[in-house]
Parts: structure tokens; C-alpha cells; sequence
């Protein structure tokens, strides 16, 4: 058995630097979910893997686990993350593995899971580590069946959401896998197709693979402006985070482009909307606005999905640009992009982007921690007074509502950081609001 270091299973997914998450770690965590998978019924289970360095040897020692425990693999190879979910719902009973670190360097990896349909993360995730430590497994006798989606995946998403004009489109995948595939699915849908950095490559030589920042959205902006495009659309690592940059060389945050999905859902039937505890306040007096219902909810894809099936939301969305449907439940970003392009073909994009309200907000702020997070976050509540907070939610971390904003103070579930974040209507609400999150943190002497 081996050492399974510290902070190794996170809160979503298993996720390390290369130096921890090893083959030999991989193929104990498929003995651990061969297990799982039968006490469930689950005999196939799909595998894919991103473009990173360690992927193919950290899938191989997965695969030869699950098999060696009596699962039929249905091997994808080389894949985006949504082709993993959408082959784990069409041929293996909602089951699969992706070997990828997301958006995370390239000297890290990860290893996401999902059995029956639900996503292993939380509670479950540690049962499988401490199946691991317990040395419990099984043995079987299962094999290897290679799977090509590509094909079918495209024709569903054009299914979904047909395109009623084309347009010029500019796909920048950052060296990630949805290079292989995001040209592809948008030139089957009938747009022209500019590639930026569509070559999958596990160095990312080019920028990062993380369209939530913004820096790394730099080429991709000129690009759309040189190249006269309707749209820009950038994708992190996997394929499960989605940018969107106007014909203006403009990005729009994940929490705008949730309003934009929201408003457009809502006009055509009255129904719920999801949004992450880091989105914006303004979400849900928009939603309101347009005759819907909405709530906050826990970050993290498993949360959101959950959240989705449970309340039969219309859209959930994270200001991260993760965002799943009523008619498509994954966090597929691939597919949002390209309801983002049906959408545009039904409405004119700047007149809906003009509609929406507007207010002063941080980027996240990221306070390096030494120590475990969410232990800060929960003296911090038990200390902290916020006496101008109409209400305070602590479903993940502690988001303070005021009349004319909120302040977040969250822990993060990937990485070792305190992230902050600060809206208001007014600069001077906005320095108020900060002050307040500055003195509640203060006797944990970090900065802000």
C-alpha cells in the first residue's frame, strides 16, 4: 500500500503535484473504486485521460487496477473531460475516471470519479481513501474495450442546441486536451473556426490553461479583434471551465455569463437558477427580475450538479465558469460555449450584455495559508461581528450580505489559500466592506 500524503484527496477530487500522485497511487485508487463500483452494480466504467506528461501512466495503472478487480474498462485514451462525462453517461451507467489536473500547473494531476452518477467527492472520497488504507479490495477477471466518442458527442451537442447563423469564432484551448476536440465540435456546428494554441502539449508553453484569470485571456483577446470574430472562446486544461471574449476583445466573468444563460432560460419558462457562493449579489434580483427563483450554493462541481438534479434548476453556474443545464446536467464547457453561440443567434449579444447590472467587485484575492483553511474560516465565524450584514451564509465559508454588497471569505478545497472577495454598488461601500473583512481576519494576522 502506499503512502497517501497529506491533503492528497481533496474536497472534489484527488489532486497533487506528480511527486505524490504516482502510478502506484493511481492503481490503488482503481483497486479502491473497482470495490465501490461492484457494491453498486457498476460493471463498466469509463476512462479518459488528459494531455499532460503523467497522464498516460497514471491511466494505465488505473485501468489495470479497475480490470484486475473484474471492471470492464471502456478505454477513451486521450480526451476532454465533457467527451469523459458524456461517454460515462451513454454507455457506462453514469461511471467514469478522468485522469487530469484541470487547470492546475503542469507538475500537477488529478483524478476525478463518477459511479452511478454521482460524483465521488466529500464523504465518499474519503471512504475510498480509507478503503485503500485498509488494503480491502477485491480480485476479478475484467477487461479493456477501446471507445470513440468523438462522433457521437458531436452530433448531440448540435442536437441540442442548433445554430440559426454561423459565425467566426476564435477557440483558444491553451495546450489543454479540448484542443483535440473544441475545433471540432464548433466546426460541426457550422462555425469558422480560428485555433489558438489548439495543439495539446502538458508544458502549456504558451499561457496557462485558466480562463478565469484574466491575463491568461491576453492573445486570445487580440486575436478575436485581428481576426474580425463574433466571438472568443477559451477553455481551461480539461474542458470544464469556460471564457467567453466579445467581438470587442472584452471577457465576460463566469457570473455575468450566468445571467446572460439565466435571462435567457427564464424567457422562454419560469424556472429555478443555481449560483456558487463566490458569484455575484446582483444574480439573484436579476433572476427575480426575469420571473425566476434562485440560490446560492456551495462551490464545486459535485455540489452543483447535486444542487441541479435536486432543485430541477433551469442553469447552475460558478463564477469559476463551470456550468451545467437542465438538458445537459454536466459541467461541460465545451457545451456551454456552444449554447453561449445558439443563444447569440437568438438575441443580439451586446444589447443583452447592456441590460445587465452592473457594480464595483475584486478579482478573487488569495491569501496564502500554512495551515488548514477551513479552520481559520470557522474561528473567523465564531469571532468575527459584521453589524451592517443583512444576513450571513455559511453553507461554504462565510459570504456577509450587505444592502450595497457582500464580502466572501472562503477557504479553498484545491489549493493551501484563503480566497477573498468584495462587491458593492459604490467604491466607498466597496472600501467598507473590505475593511470589514480586513478586521475579522485581523487576529489571524494574515493580509488583505
Amino acid at each position: 500500500m502506499p503512502v497517501l500524503a497529506h491533503g492528497l484527496f481533496k474536497a472534489y477530487d484527488i489532486r497533487a503535484k506528480t511527486s505524490l500522485l504516482t502510478p502506484e497511487v493511481a492503481h490503488f485508487v482503481g483497486l479502491a473504486l473497482g470495490v465501490e463500483a461492484h457494491a453498486q452494480g457498476v460493471q463498466q466504467i469509463a476512462v479518459a485521460r488528459d494531455g499532460r506528461f503523467s497522464s498516460p501512466a497514471l491511466a494505465r495503472a488505473l485501468i489495470d487496477a479497475l480490470v484486475a478487480s473484474g471492471i470492464t474498462v471502456l478505454d477513451m485514451g486521450l480526451a476532454a473531460t465533457p467527451l469523459l462525462y458524456f461517454a460515462a453517461r451513454q454507455y457506462s451507467n453514469g461511471s467514469g475516471v478522468m485522469i487530469t489536473g484541470s487547470h492546475n500547473p503542469s507538475d500537477y494531476n488529478g483524478i476525478k470519479m463518477t459511479l452511478a452518477g454521482e460524483t465521488i467527492d466529500g464523504e465518499a472520497l474519503q471512504a475510498l481513501r480509507q478503503r485503500i488504507e485498509n488494503d480491502d479490495f477485491i480480485a476479478g477477471q475484467g477487461q479493456v474495450q477501446p471507445l470513440d466518442v468523438c462522433q457521437a458527442y458531436y452530433a448531440a451537442v448540435a442536437a441540442a442546441v442548433p445554430l440559426q447563423r454561423s459565425f467566426k469564432v476564435v477557440v483558444d484551448c491553451g495546450n489543454g486536451v479540448p484542443g483535440a476536440f473544441a475545433p471540432a465540435l464548433y466546426r460541426a456546428l457550422g462555425c469558422e473556426v480560428i485555433e489558438l494554441y489548439c495543439q495539446v502539449d502538458g508544458a502549456f508553453p504558451n499561457h496557462h490553461p485558466d480562463p478565469q484569470v484574466e491575463e491568461n485571456l491576453a492573445d486570445l483577446k487580440r486575436a478575436v479583434v485581428a481576426h474580425a470574430a463574433d466571438l472568443g472562446l477559451a477553455f481551461d486544461g480539461d474542458g470544464d471551465r469556460l471564457g467567453v471574449v466579445t467581438r470587442h476583445g472584452d471577457s465576460i466573468a463566469g457570473d455575468r455569463l450566468l445571467m446572460l444563460f439565466a435571462a435567457a432560460a427564464l424567457a422562454k419558462q419560469p424556472g429555478h437558477i443555481l449560483y456558487d457562493v463566490k458569484s455575484s449579489g446582483l444574480i439573484a434580483d436579476w433572476v427575480r427580475s426575469k420571473g425566476g427563483s434562485c440560490e446560492a450554493i456551495p462551490t464545486g462541481h459535485g455540489h452543483m450538479k447535486r444542487h441541479l438534479q435536486a432543485t430541477k434548476a433551469l442553469v447552475a453556474g460558478e463564477l469559476s465558469g463551470h456550468f451545467a443545464f437542465n438538458d445537459w446536467p454536466d459541467d461541460d464547457a465545451l457545451f456551454a460555449g456552444a449554447k453561449f453561440l445558439h443563444m447569440m443567434s437568438e438575441q443580439d449579444l451586446a444589447q443583452a450584455l447592456q441590460a445587465l447590472p452592473r457594480s464595483l467587485v475584486t478579482p478573487e484575492l488569495q491569501v496564502s495559508l500554512a495551515q488548514d483553511g477551513h479552520q481559520l474560516v470557522a474561528e473567523i465565524a465564531k469571532k468575527a461581528v459584521f453589524p451592517l450584514a443583512l444576513r450571513i451564509f455559511a453553507i461554504d465559508g462565510l459570504r456577509i450580505e450587505y444592502a450595497d454588497g457582500f464580502g466572501l471569505i472562503r477557504a479553498s478545497n484545491t489549493t493551501p489559500v484563503l480566497t477573498l472577495r468584495i462587491e458593492s454598488q459604490t467604491a466607498l461601500g466597496l472600501a467598507r466592506i473590505r475593511a470589514e473583512l480586513a478586521a475579522a481576519i485581523a487576529p489571524l494576522q494574515l493580509p488583505i
